[in-house]
């Protein structure tokens, strides 16, 4: 992949919104139109097709909107990439550029030039675009159970309280997308890395949407200095928001955000709760900082779910993830070693739980939590 360079304009929002942005990748070696169109990677569709596959873009169709547009569910035909009845073939997600928006040709083409050269089981895949008169639409792999945002916080029949298994899965997904996106292959620093764009599957896998480079470069992949913030309130690493300083440990703070989140069912920001709890990183700080504490603050919906080993290291690795100082926080590859550790560990302890109850007496009980306490997943 070449390396490449992001150009981004800011609308005002408050200071508790997202920041608007639009993201145009500008490759040192620029590729033309007809080049960037014609990777074999990519389908072409009609906006005839998409638009019937879509009902018409009718707005019960409508997934979710951005700052590209709004977002529609549509089936096609995968073999003859044809609209398909509602129901059958493969169903899709359809970006569709908003004409009156602050987003143009140059910023979709810009999007697909870049999408079109990631590939990951962690990362959404870009699968096709339409280009026609004014018409410009992207084309995206359909995920059936929406973001992790809507699992963890919205209260519905539908979106039920994850587990603490599928929560580990979970993050342990996500790390491993923002593993790839720092690694030498992508060297992308994600920069507004939050639970509304960690997408989950109908197995439960986790996919990154939405990632993006930072303003002009940086050239060697690892910093970047700019006088825009861009991001997300409440996620943004505080270097980051004081100094406009982004970095790959930039992400790593933004995750610590989210681990957080995961673990206690709280949103990074709350303005319904009292003043001392809004602030979800200030208000659990104490708690972290004293092992025993830490249990306090896990979602209690998922009492009963966990090993308190595991939930205490999670914890801290939050904590570490939330260092004031970027270079004490580990790297996403330490991230993925060390929840691949934590889930071992859940594994076991949840084999330990589910042994009879007379076993679980004496020698063979105290035998048991030490192999679950000791079988690494050090922090």
């Amino acid at each position: 992949m070449s390396s490449c360079f992001c150009v981004w304009s800011k609308i005002e929002t408050s200071p508790h919104d997202d920041v608007k942005v639009i993201s145009a990748i500008v490759p040192h070696s620029p590729r033309t139109q007809a080049e960037i169109l014609q990777s074999p990677n990519l389908k072409s569709f009609s906006f005839h097709v998409l638009r019937t596959a879509t009902r018409n873009f009718r707005p019960d169709s409508v997934l979710g909107e951005g700052g590209f547009g709004l977002v529609f569910k549509g089936w096609i035909d995968e073999q003859s990439l044809t609209a398909a009845k509602p129901g059958t073939g493969t169903v899709i997600a359809v970006k569709k550029l908003n004409q009156e928006g602050v987003q143009g040709h140059q910023e979709w083409l810009a999007e697909i030039n870049y999408l079109g050269q990631l590939h990951h089981p962690n990362l959404v895949q870009l699968i096709g675009y339409c280009l026609e008169d004014d018409q410009r639409l992207l084309v995206y792999e359909f995920m059936s159970r929406g973001s992790l945002e809507n699992h963890l916080f919205r209260r519905s029949s539908y979106f039920q309280p994850l587990s603490w298994n599928l929560r580990l899965k979970v993050a342990l997904g996500a790390a491993k997308g923002l593993a790839y996106l720092h690694s030498p292959d992508a060297k992308v620093i994600y920069r507004d890395f939050k639970c509304s764009n960690i997408l989950i599957d109908s197995n439960y896998n986790a996919k990154l949407s939405d990632f993006g480079l930072a303003k002009d470069g940086p050239i060697d992949g690892k910093s970047h200095v700019s006088t825009r913030v861009m991001g997300t309130y409440g996620y943004a690493a505080p270097e980051y928001m004081a100094t406009g300083h982004l970095t790959e440990r930039s992400d790593i703070y933004s995750f610590g955000v989210v681990l957080l989140e995961i673990l206690t069912g709280r949103r990074c920001i709350d303005t319904n709760r009292p003043s001392n709890e809004q602030i979800l990183v200030d208000f659990v700080k104490p708690y972290l900082a004293n092992k025993r504490r830490i249990l306090h603050i896990i979602d209690q919906r998922i009492d009963g779910q966990y090993s308190s080993d595991v939930a205490m290291k999670a914890a801290i690795l939050a904590m570490k993830c939330l260092a004031r100082e970027a270079k004490y926080r580990p790297t996403a590859e330490e991230l993925v070693k060390v929840l691949e550790n934590l889930h071992e560990l859940q594994k076991a302890w949840e084999n330990c739980s589910r042994e009879p109850v007379r076993k679980q007496i004496g020698n063979k009980n105290l035998g048991c939590r030490r192999t679950v306490a000791s079988n690494g997943g050090r922090v």
